[in-house]
């Protein structure tokens, strides 16, 4: 009979981003600025996934994300799964959902888009999300998520 371990720690309290793909996990963790976090961070990369292949996953110990930060990783990782904890039980579990809109979370990568000339917010239309596409309201320029640039 074949052992099998936890890849990862158990976590008290706190959130966790699972099904990101492997080659997403580093942005997603500058996003989140976990360099700076207090508490217990957990990071793991290149996890066997059925759904993915290989997985990245973080664990973030008492911490909880507004919607602005999952609209963020939904751009990144967009089928990205985030669980709460709370006294080891998962309490919370969904899928990240990207908005039909995105305010102010992506750059327009046109350098004459008045976004980038004026101080007024990005704002950008999902035109496809498998694969991702954004429009650029303001100049129409299309982006693939491969040319996604997430504004600070």
């Amino acid at each position: 009979m074949k052992k099998k371990e936890l890849a990862v720690a158990a976590l008290e309290n706190g959130t966790v981003i699972d099904h990101i793909p492997s080659a997403s996990l580093f942005k997603v963790v500058n996003l989140l600025n976990l360099e700076s976090q207090q508490g217990s961070v957990t990071i793991g990369n290149n996890l066997d996934s059925e759904r993915l292949g290989k997985k990245g996953i973080i664990k973030i110990a008492n911490v909880e994300f507004p919607e602005d930060v999952l609209n963020r990783i939904a751009v990144i990782a967009p089928r990205a799964v985030i669980n709460i904890i709370h006294d080891y039980e998962v309490v919370e579990k969904y899928e990240v959902a990207l908005p039909n809109e995105l305010c102010d979370i992506v750059r327009c990568n046109n350098p004459k888009c008045i976004s980038n000339n004026e101080p007024m917010a990005t704002r950008f239309h999902v035109e496809s999300r498998d694969p991702l596409v954004l429009r650029c309201h303001h100049c129409e320029r299309t982006v693939p998520q491969n040319e996604i640039t997430l504004k600070n």
